[in-house]
């Protein structure tokens, strides 16, 4: 009788796909906002390349930066997704493909209503330089712009953010090009609008990074990434994601003028010679 048990099983489990008994799990940050959905999309489009069938588990609760990062050290976690700095492309692996195509690091402002003439005023960083910029004090963006000369207020928490800029601790939060609206969006109750004059920019790819004894996974992403860029998938998922489209067209980044950041903390191996890795204003129509 157990001999029989054991035979029906197998061939119960030899019917199932192959993908329910080889599937490989993914852990990852929950997704809570439309720029992590972007990124875990990306992530899929690039694993979809491989021969290897992938699931990916959400975190129950969203992860700050610091948090994440500590948990892919401790392989808590699988993957994250992260502006790049020398100290992470260190400690992790990285897999050196701008998932936002370097758009990431062209940044324009959220500040308080009625304020807009305080910036017409403004053509140089040394103008600017004036003003209190908000950031929060772990992102690489808060030391790129303590570099350049700007003034920095920073604090712990994303959320703090919104509250300090509308209770004037200081006057305007760099915001990547995509963001601003939906962020005004989820705090309707602030009088905040976007700055229509300004943009700085500075070079901040966004990359995937995995543990550093996860060999088979970072191969993984990056031969898929790669073959999505050969493709032509990759630029097509960029330039046709709701997210991207809404924000090339609401910034209107063609119209303002550009203060050009360096970022001291970008690793040699860059591939900024790479143009189809970049976003180009010269690329749109």
């Amino acid at each position: 009788m157990k001999s029989i048990k054991h035979f029906v099983v197998a061939c119960c489990l030899l019917s199932l796909p192959a993908f329910v008994l080889h599937a490989e799990t993914i852990r990852h940050n929950t997704i809570n906002s439309a720029k992590e959905e972007y990124q875990l999309s990306l992530l899929k489009l690039a694993l979809s390349y491989s021969d290897t069938q992938y699931e990916f588990k959400a975190e129950p609760e969203y992860l700050t930066q610091t948090k994440l990062l500590n948990d892919l050290e401790q392989d808590n976690i699988d993957i994250a997704w992260v502006g790049t700095s020398k100290e992470y492309e260190d400690k992790f692996l990285p897999i050196r493909v701008p998932l936002f195509k370097g758009l990431l690091g062209h940044r324009i402002f959220l500040i308080r209503q009625g304020e807009q003439a305080k910036f017409d005023r403004i053509s140089s960083l040394h103008q600017l330089a004036q003003l209190k910029a908000g950031q929060v004090s772990s992102w690489v963006d808060a030391e790129i712009l303590k570099q350049a000369g700007l003034n920095v207020v920073g604090t712990t928490k994303y959320e703090n953010l919104f509250y300090m800029l509308e209770g004037g601790r200081f006057d305007y939060l760099p915001r990547s090009v995509y963001s601003p609206w939906a962020e005004m969006d989820a705090h309707p109750g602030l009088p905040l609008q976007v700055e229509a004059k300004l943009m700085i920019v500075y070079p901040l790819p966004a990359y995937f990074f995995v543990n550093k004894n996860n060999t088979k996974l970072y191969k993984a992403i990056e031969t898929g990434l790669y073959k999505a860029i050969e493709s032509g998938e990759f630029d097509q998922f960029f330039y046709q994601h709701p997210l991207i489209q809404s924000g090339l067209s609401k910034s209107k980044i063609k119209d303002r003028v550009v203060l050009k950041v360096q970022n001291p903390l970008l690793s040699d191996e860059t591939p900024l010679e790479d143009n189809r890795l970049w976003f180009s204003v010269d690329n749109l129509e």
